[in-house]
């Protein structure tokens, strides 16, 4: 199964008449999203209850694990154990709307470029592998260091071995720190391919709108086609192969997205109504 979605559900006004789609709109149109509001501030359950009410039962949620579990804040580095334990199940209890209606599709944790590979952040990823028991895992990291030539094997063993997905991420390639593009899996129910775009420049930038810059981009035609044989070979080995479109600076992902959709000839079905299917 092949399960294309976008970042967010808000900013994708080329779906609808209108520039801020609901989640409800949104779901017409892709069976996945992810979100990542709570990686800056955790929602309340009832507001997790309304993404599960306004969603198809075949509808999933990757949902991006707040900033203080991916060591973001220096504060967050002092959290001992038993403080990291409790963050995690408060973290869990809000989400549970999510969960106990089976459309959790993982839990993504994007690590900052300065989690480098070392032996104290590997046995703080199996501490997480813990706390959270057997719920799906995503692992993103941005430190260059976990994909040093001899660190890849271990890396990708470790991730099989405590059953988390390792990111598959196409981002710019830069001189220093870059993840390299590593289509793998390394668990048998979800491969998870999140698409930054290929923006040099704006991936560079530094600036005060940095964040309208990194992700400006627009796959082309070719670029898609390549993304679609790469996302069918991962297929063949996984229950679930997952594709997130994250290049939403000017406005490309949904369009992107669908067309790739029309390139693997997917059609979902069992969707919400589109606006026009309404009358």
């Amino acid at each position: 199964m092949i399960s294309i979605g976008l970042t967010t559900w808000s900013e994708h006004a080329s779906l609808v008449q209108h520039p801020d789609p609901t989640l409800y709109e949104y779901a017409a149109y892709f069976p996945l999203v992810e979100v990542d509001s709570p990686y800056y501030g955790l929602p309340s359950q009832q507001a997790v209850k309304k993404w599960v009410q306004a969603t198809p039962a075949s509808f999933r949620f990757l949902i991006k694990a707040n900033q203080s579990l991916t060591l973001q804040a220096d504060r967050q580095k002092k959290m001992n154990d038993q403080e990291l334990a409790e963050n995690i199940r408060q973290y869990i209890e809000i989400m549970a709307p999510v969960i106990q209606a089976k459309k959790l599709n993982a839990f993504l944790l994007q690590f900052p470029a300065s989690f480098h590979c070392t032996r104290t952040n590997v046995n703080y990823l199996r501490k997480l592998r813990n706390f959270f028991g057997q719920l799906p895992l995503v692992i993103e990291f941005r430190s260059g260091t976990w994909y040093d030539k001899k660190y890849v094997p271990h890396l990708l063993n470790f991730m099989k071995d405590e059953g988390m997905i390792l990111a598959c991420v196409d981002e710019p390639q830069v001189p220093l720190n870059s993840i390299p593009f590593l289509p793998t899996v390394t668990n048998d129910s979800l491969a998870l391919i999140r698409l930054h775009g290929r923006n040099l420049q704006g991936w560079l930038e530094q600036g005060s709108d940095w964040r309208k810059k990194r992700t400006l981009y627009s796959y082309s035609e070719k670029e898609l086609f390549e993304l679609a044989e790469i996302i069918k070979k991962l297929a063949d080995q996984v229950k679930e192969v997952a594709v997130v479109f994250n290049n939403n600076s000017g406005g490309d992902a949904a369009d992107n997205a669908l067309r790739l959709q029309k390139i693997l000839g997917i059609d979902y079905q069992n969707l919400n109504p589109k606006q026009l299917d309404l009358f």
